[in-house]
């Protein structure tokens, strides 16, 4: 047995002992824990200022009370129960969201989902590491942001370095942390709520406005799918799936519901403010001080999860340098891409949020179709496919959900005929979801008659 083998097998639940595993299958000797803590998990983590960011969106896109609440419920209950999907195949593979990911793409396929995760991985590091550093900012306000940003990104840094286990502890307390927290800030903005109620923007035409919330909601608490496995991958195989499901759901969507409900509040309290985190610290009077604080709390809980899974996604294309060396390098990227792009960061934040969602659903419609709908659960010839350079029916069918999605994008950067036609109504995610999915069915039975 190796050096690392040993290390392996005496890792178990030890909280501070820096984690040896990679992308590589978990040895039965390591699996611990129980379904509840994927609750706490999603919980700590969607604390996070960038759900209480996004939250300002309705407000900004001139959303009524009653289609807000809608588009935020809906994109969220989407958003969430994918997420409860990915989670369930952890504790069967032991491995990894994007290695589990290769038996549907192929080794070299894919390397696709990897590099593009890769890189939102970083963008969602930089953006709550932009975000808690204004909070930092606005809590002292001599500090340099360049300095907010590093002390930030130590801490958060520290905690992928050390790995599974101290995260899993680490959101446990954020969820009771933040939790009250957060409690203290809803109820403060309750006491406004002659001026929520009397809030009545005049939409013109409602209807694009509350597809690109849902999108939006969608986007940002789905894209925890693609890393969804790396935290529950330790749970013993033989685990209720449904449970695994049922409390990923249930953590992901109260937090993101809840965040971004306190969000649009501050949003129409704080009149439209520029700066979401000084409209926060304003809007709560004398407890200003304790909301800003949560935020910059949440920042970490959250990139905690995006530095880890980051280090994963250069593992699953094939870097080879130990786990930790690849996050620690994930924080030192993200913490200069913090210092470039902290000017002008509102402006740009629905923008990748909506391109972010684009390559994710036609992946998740192949992952579905053969984890679920074909139920390719430990077969034979499903493990076969991992050595595979590229399993076609998967990529293909991937490309072809991203090609379909093209004429539906509505964004900043570019919008689709369809969507213009539409008056700006964004139906990429579901086309490419749906198109993927099919499209691997189909595909996948041509295959089988063939061989």
């Amino acid at each position: 047995m190796s050096v690392a083998e040993r290390q392996q097998v005496h890792y178990g639940e030890r909280v501070l002992a820096v984690e040896p595993y990679g992308v590589q299958h978990v040895a039965a000797a390591e699996r611990h824990g129980r379904a509840r803590s994927q609750f706490t998990l999603w919980l700590g983590c969607n604390l996070t200022i960038a759900d209480y960011a996004l939250g300002f969106l309705p407000v900004s896109l001139g959303l009524p009370w009653g289609w807000a609440l809608a588009a935020i419920f809906a994109g969220n209950l989407l958003g969430a129960f994918a997420v409860g999907l990915c989670a369930a195949m952890g504790p069967v593979y032991g491995q990894p969201q994007l290695m589990i990911g290769r038996a549907s793409f192929g080794r070299m396929g894919g390397y696709v989902p990897a590099v593009l995760n890769y890189v939102s991985t970083i963008g969602w590091y930089t953006v709550n590491n932009i975000l808690g550093s204004y909070g930092l900012c606005t809590l002292f306000p001599q500090l340099p942001f360049w300095l907010s940003a590093t002390l930030l990104a130590v801490v958060q840094s520290l905690l992928a370095i050390y790995g599974h286990n101290l995260i899993h502890l680490y959101e446990r307390v954020m969820s009771v942390v933040l939790g009250v927290l957060f409690c203290i800030v809803s109820v403060i903005a309750l006491r406004h709520s002659d001026a929520l109620l009397s809030y009545h923007p005049a939409a013109v035409h409602p209807w694009p406005a509350f597809w690109v919330m849902v999108a939006a909601a969608f986007s940002y608490i789905g894209s925890w799918g693609p890393y969804a496995s790396d935290y529950s991958r330790y749970l013993p195989p033989h685990i209720s799936r449904k449970r695994v499901i049922g409390w990923a759901f249930l953590g992901s969507f109260v937090a993101s519901v809840w965040l971004e409900l306190v969000g649009a509040a501050v949003a129409v309290l704080a009149g439209h403010p520029e700066n979401s985190i000084h409209a926060l610290h304003s809007v709560m009077g004398g407890f200003g001080g304790v909301a800003v604080v949560a935020i910059i709390l949440g920042g970490t809980a959250a990139d905690a999860l995006n530095l880890y899974s980051n280090a994963l996604s250069a593992g699953a294309f094939d870097v080879r340098l130990p786990r930790w060396v690849l996050a620690l390098a994930a924080g030192v990227v993200g913490w200069c891409l913090s210092l470039l792009g902290s000017g002008g960061f509102e402006a740009n934040y629905e923008n990748f949020l909506l391109l972010l969602g684009y390559w994710m659903t036609p992946w998740l419609g192949v992952l579905f179709a053969d984890f679920y709908l074909q139920r390719a659960w430990r077969t034979a010839a499903h493990d076969v496919r991992r050595t595979q350079r590229v399993y076609w029916p998967g990529l293909g069918s991937f490309l072809l959900g991203v090609m379909a999605a093209l004429p539906f994008m509505s964004s900043a950067l570019y919008t689709g005929p369809v969507a213009r036609a539409l008056h700006g109504v964004d139906l990429a995610f579901y086309v490419g979801f749906a198109v993927s999915l099919v499209a691997y069915l189909v595909w996948q039975r041509f295959v089988q008659r063939v061989s």
